[in-house]
């Protein structure tokens, strides 16, 4: 179980990928106060926390009521991450995430807690599959499933930390070290999406296993 939780934590993590959000969160507050930005980093990171708790405890159910597999999603699922994770290795902006048009939208909000930040910069498509594929097997097992909880909630308090200290974060590092940095991530990605896409077949093919 501890090796669940720790690769679950890693995916999700390098998912979220708080540290890329970095400049698009800077541009998007624009002119607001240090204040201001941290409330409206709570408010996101709390927003997205419900969603994310909802769609843990809605996806294994939806699944079903879909008669779809879970090896079925684990290789959908592992598909998208990949996608993800070939964005951050070449540090491109995530059509997986988010459109340009969507982007653009947000820049026009006056509050962009709940778009683009909550969805789909942090709660996006891929944090999304992931939750499901961590918690669709996990269901009937309440350890395993509190884990989880505790993992997506330290996540969280890391992207809320990395939001509180965007400012001084994009000085020291700025856009080209977010990038190398996620160019990292992605690589750990790619291997683990590649996992997930293998376990799925496994599944679904038992003998080929």
């Amino acid at each position: 179980m501890i090796d669940q939780l720790l690769t679950f934590f890693v995916v999700f993590l390098v998912v979220v990928e708080p540290v890329s959000v970095i400049p698009i969160f800077m541009a998007l507050t624009e002119g607001l106060t240090e204040a201001e930005r941290r409330r409206t980093a709570r408010k996101g990171i709390a927003i997205a926390a419900a969603i994310l708790f909802v769609f843990s405890l809605v996806g294994g159910p939806f699944l079903r009521l879909m008669s779809i597999s879970i090896d079925a999603f684990r290789i959908f699922g592992g598909l998208l991450l990949f996608l993800i994770a070939l964005e951050m290795v070449f540090a491109r902006t995530s059509g997986t995430r988010t459109s340009d048009p969507e982007e653009e939208e947000g820049r026009k909000r006056a509050d962009i807690s709940v778009f683009p930040l909550a969805f789909p910069f942090i709660a996006g498509p891929g944090a999304l599959a992931t939750i499901l594929l961590a918690f669709g097997p996990a269901e009937g097992k309440p350890l395993l499933t509190l884990g989880l909880l505790v993992c997506v909630a330290v996540v969280l308090a890391i992207a809320l930390g990395v939001l509180y200290l965007a400012s001084p974060i994009m000085r020291v590092m700025g856009v080209t070290g977010a990038n190398v940095l996620n160019r990292l991530f992605g690589v750990v990605l790619g291997a683990l999406s590649v996992q997930y896409v293998i376990d799925g077949l496994r599944g679904s093919f038992p003998a080929v296993g």
